[in-house]
């Protein structure tokens, strides 16, 4: 399968994958997991990813509510059934995806569609599970999705592309394109988005990865990466994809390690008075990959170690320099 794509090779992404693939080797040298920890771990990164998933959609519950309704099956006053349904059907459909995960795995049609059918279950159950068979526009995007009559064959493509070893392509970048790609296709009248982010991270998580939670913060940004990878440019999205892949790692390795105070905001870090550097700058290096650093809601964090690591290496390269 050929597809135009301009541009998905940019500054950072050598650094963003080198620091991914030694953290995925320091938290595979963790395992097997204490049973515990790794059930604490799995429990808030399964609340965050229906929470923020939904709330890209539009749905108005607060993590709190998220959880109160999924661990408690509370009805949250002014919300609406749909809101309160579409928190427990992502939960299932996690559940699900998790339970298929393995080294083995092959990405099949049928999987994609019970995660569908998961995710619109009790709300549209005449479309759940269901490929569309009609044309559809989707407000606001620059491209219109293929015709109803082309989308099971576009699925089977995709889906063999993706299942296809010998594709010359790093893993993590397949995935974002793979997810683009499906969003492009619009297999289904609803539900895209969820399903989409629920399968490709099924396909990250074969791979040994925790699944990359975008953020509800970040859906203008996923947006518009989407809007450009339709016109060939995966950059954005393919950044994005990386950002939210090591935050889940980081959120591993530093709950295992008992290391998460190691980072803060970078408001706190930028105020130390040997960092020479102010907070907008700290704050582009994160989001260029540049440091490692990980978004919490709106605010970035990292650590000291972090950012003496980049002075280290900006020092080495002017002295080669010189």
């Amino acid at each position: 399968m050929e597809w135009k794509t301009n541009s998905y090779d940019f500054d950072g992404i050598g650094k963003y994958l080198e620091r991914i693939t030694e953290k995925k080797k320091q938290l595979d040298a963790l395992r097997p997991f204490p049973n515990a920890a790794l059930k604490n771990i799995k429990d808030n990164l399964t609340l965050e990813w229906t929470y923020n998933s939904n709330s890209i959609e539009g749905n108005t519950l607060t993590l709190q509510e998220t959880k109160m309704v999924i661990e408690e099956g509370f009805t949250i006053k002014g919300k609406s059934l749909r809101e309160h349904f579409e928190a427990v059907n992502h939960h299932d459909a996690i559940e699900f995806v998790e339970s298929l995960v393995n080294k083995k795995y092959v990405l099949n049609d049928k999987d994609i569609l019970n995660v569908h059918g998961l995710v619109l279950q009790k709300i549209e159950k005449e479309f759940a599970g269901r490929y569309r068979n009609a044309g559809v526009r989707i407000s606001g995007a620059n491209f219109v999705p293929p015709n109803a009559l082309k989308v099971d064959a576009l699925m089977t493509e995709l889906i063999d592309w993706l299942n296809d070893s010998t594709v010359p392509i790093n893993e993590i970048v397949k995935a974002a394109i793979f997810h683009h790609r499906f969003v492009w296709i619009h297999p289904f009248f609803d539900g895209n988005g969820r399903t989409v982010r629920l399968v490709f991270n099924l396909y990250l998580m074969k791979l040994g990865f925790p699944p990359a939670i975008i953020l509800k913060n970040d859906r203008k940004k996923y947006y518009d990466a989407l809007n450009k990878a339709n016109n060939g440019d995966y950059s954005k999205l393919v950044l994005l994809v990386l950002q939210a892949l090591e935050r889940s790692i980081d959120l591993y390795l530093s709950n295992l390690n008992n290391t998460y105070d190691d980072y803060q905001p970078i408001s706190n870090i930028v105020n130390e008075p040997d960092v020479p550097y102010g907070q907008e700058y700290v704050s582009l290096l994160a989001r260029q990959g540049k440091i490692d650093a990980f978004k919490e809601g709106k605010n970035w964090y990292t650590s000291k170690v972090a950012l003496n690591n980049y002075i280290e290496k900006r020092d080495r390269k002017r002295n080669l320099k010189v």
